[in-house]
């Protein structure tokens, strides 16, 4: 993971929680959750429009 050990990561982590907080913290992972989320619903989406544009195609061509 991009090189990093234990020891970076415990530091990454106490600077972060010294900077925002045990409140906001939680507060954070849940929008990033959700962003997370809705990435990939709006990825899912796009793969959807793709096969719909690709099976049109196939018709037209059958046609």
């Amino acid at each position: 993971m991009f090189g990093l050990r234990l020891p970076e990561i415990i530091f990454i982590a106490f600077i972060i929680l010294l900077l925002f907080g045990g409140k906001k913290i939680p507060e954070m992972m849940k929008g990033l959750g959700k962003g997370v989320k809705s990435f990939k619903n709006g990825m899912e989406g796009i793969d959807d429009d793709v096969k719909e544009e690709k099976e049109q195609e196939e018709k037209e061509a059958n046609k």
